[in-house]
């Protein structure tokens, strides 16, 4: 019998992927902002950096004003789960 393997719509990967990312992002910041960008998946800057909330800038990394907002959101949201 053939085993029979369920993937994921592409959409759903895309929209887990995006959350993790979305999650990790204000580590990421903290690791740019301490000069550790060399602890970032090279796979997530590009994720990053497609998303717009990341851009090269002078031979390294910053956040956009999108990734500011996004991180800044996530913050919050992450705030409010402790409550």
């Amino acid at each position: 019998m053939k085993s029979m393997k369920k993937h994921r719509p592409p959409d759903l990967s895309k929209a887990a992927e995006k959350e993790r990312l979305r999650q990790g992002l204000p580590l990421t910041a903290r690791r740019l902002k301490d000069g550790k960008a060399d602890r970032i998946d090279g796979g997530d800057i590009d994720a990053y950096v497609q998303l717009d909330w990341l851009e090269w800038h002078g031979g390294g990394l910053r956040l956009t004003d999108t990734g500011r907002n996004v991180c800044a959101h996530e913050v919050l949201n992450s705030a409010q789960d402790d409550e």
